[in-house]
């Protein structure tokens, strides 16, 4: 087990939600940190051994522009042997937001844990679980 963060960006609240069942269910394996992604930069991320990250879909199925794709596109480079979950809500579409996402970790070395746990609209019961449960998956690693 090693250090784990929680990055994530909210527009809405429903992916802040999610982001705080990740962390309350990584904390039952050890310590966790939680973050919106303007309180991190991709280097501070880069010194956690585990990291989730959480983003909605915008657009057409896209991360978010203005903020989370280019703090994850510098992180990509930084991602190699870590374990990494994702998260995020959607209002439309099929979750291709999160295929390209899962992807794009695959292709820079990262050690995705688990599938992307998805939520449209505001997270149910059953998201807040997948949730607790991807957040100690990630961080018993």
């Amino acid at each position: 087990m090693g250090k784990t963060a929680v990055i994530y960006w909210s527009g809405t609240g429903n992916t802040e939600a999610m982001a705080q069942a990740v962390l309350e269910g990584a904390k039952e394996k050890g310590e966790a940190e939680l973050f919106t992604v303007s309180e991190i930069t991709a280097d501070e991320a880069a010194e956690f051994d585990n990291l989730l990250l959480g983003c909605p879909a915008m657009g057409a199925e896209v991360l978010e522009e203005s903020e989370f794709e280019p703090f994850f596109t510098e992180l990509e480079g930084k991602l190699a042997g870590k374990n990494v979950g994702l998260f995020g809500s959607y209002g439309w579409g099929d979750g291709e937001w999160m295929r390209t996402w899962e992807e794009r970790c695959k292709e820079c070395g990262a050690a995705p844990v688990g599938e992307g746990v998805m939520a449209n609209d505001a997270p149910d019961d059953e998201a807040i679980e997948a949730c607790k449960a991807l957040g100690r998956s990630v961080a018993e690693k």
